[in-house]
């Protein structure tokens, strides 16, 4: 089976919501526009149930098949929120608003699974329940946490949760789908390394920090190189260095480091948070400096189930076909909070291709419209694949 036809038919007009979002970008928790365009749709679409406010934010809707003899209940997620950057890409219903951009493609998915909505509270061709689920904050605001912890699951008794997720170089029409750990768990550091500044020309009267933050910088590449086994996949990336000084002839008495630690495994993330801390404090001490530290662990591994993947290829094939589907796909090492859903729910994550576009959280990135009725349809199918009708 193809891309549905009605779903097909409904691309204009999906293009159309998305765009309209695209031009409203709104991040973290803070999306009145966004969820005041959700909700209109869902009631015009006439779906059974609204929840709203869910993890500060979050929207609920339920729509139930022909009959719920089966008493089951299938949830899918997408995801609202824009990032803080400008947008560059001159289009027509680029950003209206400053320093707020949809660069990663959430306005697509929004629009799909609002598109998925609409065709099966039309249709309604299964036996059950499906919660769509719009949820806030996925760029570091842990929205998807905070969904659970409201106890989403509990409360629309949700048997099984899927998420899709753009991905630029994947031709449109083609999925990317794997069994097991596929993006990685998202830690960060802070550290103020604080001497004693002064003259330039009298170092020796001073504590120069900027020698033991280049220390530091790079003692955290032996984290990786000769703390974690090989073949354990592990990212440890620095990706701010800033002095409290940017005059010629002034030693700082400060130096700022940020930076990130990706990992698949939850014993190889202890083993970096463990040594990440320990060379920070031990480097900035040799160098007669203080280390203030901050280590914050961020969204966990996204782990698909094995079942539950195989279900969604078998339907991304359905939409798609046989070999437009990517099975068994190395993991990548960015992040993503559908973690929490997929740690409170069997399920599985799925990539719909965005063709030949700049990349996500760029700011020349554009959600692909083509990739819309694959992306509904997907959706769809897995919602009747899962429920059947009595």
């Amino acid at each position: 089976m193809p891309i549905k036809n009605r779903l097909a038919e409904l691309m204009p007009e999906i293009a159309e919501w998305r765009r309209e979002i695209h031009a409203n970008p709104e991040i973290l928790f803070d999306l009145p526009k966004t969820t005041a365009l959700v909700e209109a749709k869902l009631r015009e679409f006439g779906v059974d149930e609204i929840h709203t406010g869910i993890g500060r934010s979050g929207i609920v809707a339920l729509i139930r098949g022909k009959s719920d003899s089966r008493g089951y209940c299938v949830g899918l997620r997408a995801d609202m929120d824009a990032l803080p950057m400008q947008e560059h890409t001159g289009l027509p219903y680029a950003s209206q608003t400053p320093n707020k951009m949809h660069a990663c493609g959430h306005d697509g998915h929004t629009a799909m699974l609002l598109g998925a909505a609409k065709y099966l509270a039309e249709t309604r061709n299964f036996d059950g329940t499906v919660a769509l689920i719009f949820q806030p904050a996925e760029e570091g605001g842990g929205g998807g946490e905070l969904m659970v912890k409201d106890g989403m699951m509990e409360r629309f008794a949700i048997a099984e949760v899927y998420g899709m997720h753009n991905e630029p170089g994947l031709p449109v029409g083609e999925f990317g789908v794997s069994p097991g750990p596929i993006m990685a768990a998202a830690d960060e550091f802070e550290v103020s390394i604080v001497g004693k500044g002064g003259h330039a020309a009298r170092p020796h009267m001073c504590i120069d920090p900027t020698p033991a933050a280049c220390n530091v910088v790079m003692a955290l590449q032996t984290v990786a190189a000769r703390n974690v086994d090989p073949i354990k996949e592990i990212v440890v990336s620095v990706c701010t260095v800033k002095t409290s000084s940017e005059a010629f002839n002034v030693i700082p008495y400060e130096v700022l480091i940020r930076g990130t630690v990706r990992t698949l495994d939850e014993h190889v993330r202890d083993i970096a948070e463990t040594r990440v801390c320990q060379l920070i404090r031990s480097t900035a001490e040799a160098y007669g400096c203080e280390a203030h530290l901050r280590y914050e662990r961020g969204y966990p591994v996204v782990v698909n189930h094995e079942e539950n993947a195989g279900i969604a290829a078998e339907i991304a094939r359905a939409v798609a076909g046989e070999d437009r589907v990517r099975w068994g796909r190395p993991p990548r090492m960015g992040g993503e909070d559908f973690a929490y859903m997929l740690n409170a729910r069997p399920g599985a994550f799925i990539n719909v291709g965005n063709g030949d576009t700049a990349g996500v959280h760029h700011p020349e990135y554009d959600f692909n419209d083509e990739a819309i009725p694959y992306g509904c349809s997907f959706f769809a199918e897995l919602v009747e694949r899962r429920m059947p009708a009595a």
